[in-house]
């Protein structure tokens, strides 16, 4: 008795299947064409993006980023005393103030536009997209408008960065006990 009232069941099921798939959905068949519509006038409108050159742009850019910090670290080994730990963090430091100050005159939204993904080189991106902020909310005051808002991009990245590092101490610290 069970078996022919599931089987009944599984055949009406199929049966609405097939009928609301030949229905038609005036709504549905309404948005499709709308978004077809837009879909091809975006395609109209739309700059054609060249790929290549945007390529060749932001590997040469993020390569001289990094050349620059090279030359920084050679630089600061050879006029200072310090270790490799202490120069990482000069070399770090001047890298923060360039993209900061190079923020601040107008430059590095300009040098980001022309370079695209090749000046988003981590430290110098970041720096920037924190000096943008601030800048940007300066007019609300100091602490309400700068400082809080500042935060609302680095504040994420500081969370997602320490939290990997805790993960990745912990998989080293399991993997050593072994």
């Amino acid at each position: 008795m069970m078996t022919l009232v599931f089987s009944n069941s599984q055949k009406i099921f199929k049966l609405i299947l097939k009928i609301h798939q030949h229905v038609k959905n005036p709504i549905v068949d309404e948005t499709k064409k709308r978004n077809e519509q837009y879909s091809d006038y975006v395609n109209q409108v739309a700059p054609k993006s060249r790929y290549f050159p945007s390529l060749i742009w932001a590997f040469l850019i993020g390569g001289l980023i990094s050349m620059l910090g090279e030359s920084l670290y050679m630089f600061f080994s050879e006029i200072t005393n310090y270790n490799k730990e202490g120069i990482g963090a000069l070399v770090a430091t001047t890298l923060i103030i360039l993209a900061s100050i190079l923020t601040a005159l107008g430059l590095y939204d300009k040098l980001g536009a022309f370079s695209g993904g090749g000046s988003i080189i981590p430290i110098t991106g970041f720096s920037n997209a924190i000096t943008a902020t601030a800048i940007e909310h300066r007019k609300e005051g100091l602490v309400f408008g700068t400082c809080a808002n500042m935060f609302k991009i680095a504040g994420p990245v500081i969370v997602v960065g320490v939290a990997l590092s805790m993960l990745v101490g912990l998989i080293y610290w399991i993997i050593s006990l072994f």
